[in-house]
């Protein structure tokens, strides 16, 4: 059986290791845009803060894809899927037939459609490359413009204000980590920032940007005005790379849509991570998760069912943890109350600045923390009650550490595995 995988992060060495675990014969061929070894997109932020060397950003060792069973085709892109023909055709011409394929893409920074947000001193931070060419750039005095405040905005201005630049960020929604926090561990959050000496705008709309002959950036920010900078990271959002599938994407719904075996609407090929548009854990419409947690679990699922294994995805729940400006922020599953929710929320605790926890019918549903690093280790106490939709009968004793906690099983039961007769039968997989 010939299986093709296109990309080289998260999804894919899961899927990769995944099917190795099930078939160590079949032939697998990986492809991928980027031409150098695996590397995590999460710690970028820390080699820019000088937290880590450039080589500490590579997850697997050498000699990996040799180790794997893989022949790798690195630094060229796939262009298009002829479902009907079982081949994958790349941009320098080849053709790939296959039996079974993996598409895990991954996703792409958004450019908002901003005139002059283009050319010298504007970048991303998405890619080694990138990283790299922020580094060069990330020099004290240096005044760096942030468009955008989700997590790889704000850690590219935590990192440029460790190294001495004068950092503002632009935010068009009302709050800064607008899909992460709510509107009080937000305001936490951006206090915190603005006591570093880093300047917030939010429900601003950065309207132009303009190349002095100096090389010097003018902005115009609706609500602020001008603003003078040397250096511009755009940071306002990814989009699926969901290219490749674009006949079966939903009409204005990102993503590939999946089943629960991560398969897409065309027999025989596999979509994971952040190009999947899959099940969420506890129901509700399919999303698209960009989390490197959710990758991995996705990962796994579909490369099992690349070897016929026949494993079904419990569905992705969102985890966020990251700390910047000296405080740890985190939210779990749905943490904005909707009606009928109950809210318990408490400031009292060492330690925490702010803990919210939503339930409905006596179950979590989701939590928000700003704190201390303590905020990583409650959030993960409370992610197996959320994923099993198990009651929390007395939610102060379990934010005071005495309430029993669950067995992590929640958190590592990803799969399912289908019977021949039909009945799934669990299988423990480690999330």
């Amino acid at each position: 059986m010939r299986v093709v995988i296109v990309g080289s992060s998260a999804a894919a060495l899961s899927a990769l290791e995944s099917f190795r675990a099930h078939d160590r014969e079949s032939p697998v061929t990986v492809v991928s845009a980027e031409a150098g070894a695996p590397y995590s997109r999460v710690l970028l932020p820390y080699y820019l803060r000088g937290r880590l060397t450039r080589d500490g950003l590579f997850i697997r060792r050498r000699g990996y894809w040799a180790e794997m069973g893989a022949r790798t085709i690195l630094g060229v892109a796939a262009e298009r899927v002829d479902a009907s023909a079982g081949r994958l055709e790349l941009a320098d011409g080849r053709r790939l037939g296959y039996d079974r394929l993996l598409l895990a893409t991954g996703s792409s920074p958004t450019r908002p459609r901003i005139p002059g947000l283009e050319g010298p001193g504007i970048h991303h931070l998405w890619t080694l490359d990138d990283a790299g060419r922020l580094d060069g750039a990330f020099r004290p005095g240096v005044r760096l413009l942030v468009v955008g405040a989700g997590f790889v905005a704000l850690q590219a201005a935590w990192a440029a204000h460790r190294r001495g630049l004068h950092v503002t960020v632009l935010e068009l929604e009302e709050r800064i980590l607008p899909r992460v926090l709510d509107d009080a561990g937000a305001e936490l959050l951006r206090r915190r920032i603005l006591a570093h000496g880093v300047d917030v705008h939010t429900c601003c709309c950065t309207e132009s940007v303009a190349q002095g002959a100096g090389g010097e950036l003018c902005v115009c920010a609706a609500g602020v005005g001008e603003l003078a900078a040397d250096v511009i990271v755009v940071a306002a959002g990814v989009r699926p790379n969901d290219g490749l599938l674009r006949e079966s994407l939903a009409p204005g719904a990102p993503g590939i849509p999946v089943t629960a075996a991560m398969e897409t609407p065309l027999a025989g090929v596999f979509a994971a991570g952040d190009v999947a548009c899959g099940p969420v854990a506890g129901g509700g419409p399919p999303q698209v998760h960009a989390l490197w947690p959710t990758a991995v679990e996705q990962g796994r699922v579909a490369g099992a069912n690349l070897a016929g294994a026949g494993v079904l995805y419990e569905g992705s729940l969102s985890m966020n943890v990251t700390g910047m400006f000296g405080v740890t922020v985190a939210s779990l599953g749905r943490f904005e109350e909707a009606d009928g929710d109950a809210v318990v929320s408490r400031d009292d605790r060492p330690g925490f600045d702010y803990v919210k926890i939503v339930l409905n019918d006596g179950i979590p549903v989701g939590a928000v923390c700003v704190g201390g690093p303590q905020c990583a280790t409650l959030l993960g106490r409370l992610r197996p009650y959320v994923r099993q939709r198990r009651p929390l009968d007395d939610v102060d004793a379990f934010l005071d550490g005495r309430h029993a906690t669950l067995m992590p099983t929640g958190a590592r039961r990803v799969m399912s595995r289908v019977r021949p007769g039909g009945a799934p039968e669990k299988e423990a997989q480690c999330a």
